[in-house]
């Protein structure tokens, strides 16, 4: 078995989300990205989770689902900065005020 490649994250990218079939206005359609980076954030930060279930993103000839989204988003690799996941407490907070 040969070892992987690694992934380039600056290679351009299609993110093609998946149709929201219980709401009847249009959500997100495909996308085409300056980098595959970006397409991955997008995907992660902007997509609502019903779009993103049967999402697929296209780099190159390789293809990458729901969870291989997930999975570059959360490498150590990735290079873009993260949105900070709020803490319990801060939403509870946030929401008594």
């Amino acid at each position: 078995m040969r070892p992987l490649r690694p992934f380039n994250f600056n290679t351009s990218a299609e993110l093609f989300p998946a149709a929201i079939r219980k709401k009847k206005r249009a959500g997100f359609t495909y996308r085409r990205f300056g980098t595959a980076a970006e397409a991955v954030q997008f995907a992660m930060e902007q997509l609502p989770t019903d779009s993103l279930n049967g999402a697929y993103l296209q780099v190159e000839e390789a293809r990458f689902d729901q969870n291989g989204i997930r999975s570059l988003y959360e490498s150590e690799a990735f290079p873009l900065p993260r949105r900070p996941k709020p803490a319990p407490a801060e939403t509870d907070a946030a929401d008594a005020a």
